[in-house]
């Protein structure tokens, strides 16, 4: 078997659910942080065969990672295996000094924090918890902190977005300085409530969106960034490994509920249920699994390459 160079590990636990998001989320559950992270590590010790012995990147995605109990988050950090690349997705309103130097300390390099848009009303109609004000002093506490790889996470097609919003917000980004920039077209799933909500702004913003990706295309590489992806501009070499390993198909293996896994040319999905996966793993089924090194079969569903 070939050996993953790269970590993906899910962290689901959010303080509201975004209309937009079709992410495994769950909102609340903070007594479960710790058991939910001790689920995890014991899904990293059955898989590790799976793993080299040293990574290229781990990434941490939720959810938000930052809500994450911090004793429960420093413990998975600190159990983790070393990695050239060590990103967190953080919400701009959890981050505070103490969050920021908890993870500089744990061994994080990267931290991606979710923008999406510098005005207040898109945030409002993504039911975003975060202001404008919040995505700047949650950039400086980093910075303070010792981050010298940060990215920002923009969104475009945003119901009631304009061009001219839009430029704005690309402003706004280029303003603080970020080695990293991704910048996503907003997918909403049909049937969701936010396409019920937005159905008909939604289809306008539709026929806008290629307008609005050669904008950020040029906006961004104008300014000196590198356009290494569809959604993805850096600067000063710092393309992020594992988005790159995303792109270019290489194996990687996720830990959590609904990870997806693609090792050695089989790709699989851990099954979403936070009480069911905590139980298999921690709860008896785990402990069982671990005297033959097997995942208990309740946590996987298994599809083709």
């Amino acid at each position: 078997m070939s050996a993953a160079r790269h970590l993906y590990v899910h962290l689901p636990f959010c303080a509201s659910r975004c209309g937009y998001c079709d992410f495994v989320t769950v909102v609340g559950r903070s007594g479960q942080h710790a058991a939910y992270v001790d689920a995890l590590l014991v899904e990293l010790a059955l898989e590790r065969e799976a793993l080299a012995p040293r990574l290229e990147s781990v990434f941490l995605g939720g959810g938000t990672p930052t809500l994450t109990e911090p004793a429960a988050l420093e413990r998975l950090l600190r159990a983790l295996p070393p990695a050239e690349e060590v990103t967190v997705e953080a919400n701009p309103e959890t981050v505070t000094p103490e969050l920021a130097a908890l993870l500089r300390e744990a061994g994080v390099t990267r931290v991606s924090l979710g923008a999406q848009s510098f005005q207040q009303r898109l945030l409002d109609v993504l039911d975003r918890r975060a202001r404008p004000a919040d995505v700047r002093r949650a950039f400086r506490v980093l910075r303070e902190a010792g981050f010298d790889n940060l990215s920002l996470d923009l969104i475009y097609g945003i119901p009631g977005q304009s061009r001219y919003d839009l430029e704005a917000d690309l402003t706004e980004a280029l303003a603080l300085g970020p080695e990293h920039v991704s910048a996503y077209e907003l997918e909403a799933k049909p049937g969701t409530r936010f396409t019920h909500a937005h159905g008909d702004e939604l289809a306008r913003q539709a026929e806008a969106m290629e307008a609005y990706f050669e904008r950020v295309v040029a906006r961004l590489t104008e300014a000196g960034y590198r356009w290494y992806e569809t959604a993805n501009f850096c600067r000063d070499g710092r393309r992020a490994r594992h988005n790159l390993a995303y792109w270019l198909g290489r194996d990687y293996l996720g830990l959590g509920i609904g990870a997806v896994s693609t090792v050695d040319g089989l790709r699989w999905r851990n099954l979403p249920a936070l009480p069911r996966y905590i139980s298999a793993l921690v709860d008896g089924q785990g402990a069982a699994a671990a005297t033959d090194g097997q995942l208990p079969p309740v946590l996987r569903r298994w599809t083709l390459p």
